[in-house]
């Protein structure tokens, strides 16, 4: 890995540093097997810095799905409205 020191994991969950963050995506997305899940979990809970990376990752997702739900101006919905319905008009 690159430039973090050896997980506490020591292999024991049958799963590298490498193959963890590899999978986190499919991880933090339920992706997974419940044994493929439950390998990457077990890794993620022994190793601090792969710990670290999903709860990153996982608190990320979460600000971005808040953000996404930012709640869109009636003014601004009127004229994107006004214009779908002129280019529906037109042709």
């Amino acid at each position: 890995m690159d430039g973090h020191e050896p997980c506490g994991d020591g292999g024991a969950s049958g799963v590298d540093c490498d193959e963890a963050l590899a999978t986190l995506y499919r991880y933090l997305d339920g992706e997974l097997t419940d044994e493929r899940r439950t390998l990457i979990s077990s890794h993620l809970d022994r190793c601090g810095y792969c710990g670290e990376a999903a709860h990153f990752e996982a608190e990320l997702r979460v600000v971005i799905a808040d953000c996404a739900r930012a709640r869109v101006p009636e003014p601004l919905l009127e004229r994107i409205r006004a214009v779908l319905a002129e280019e529906a008009r037109s042709g």
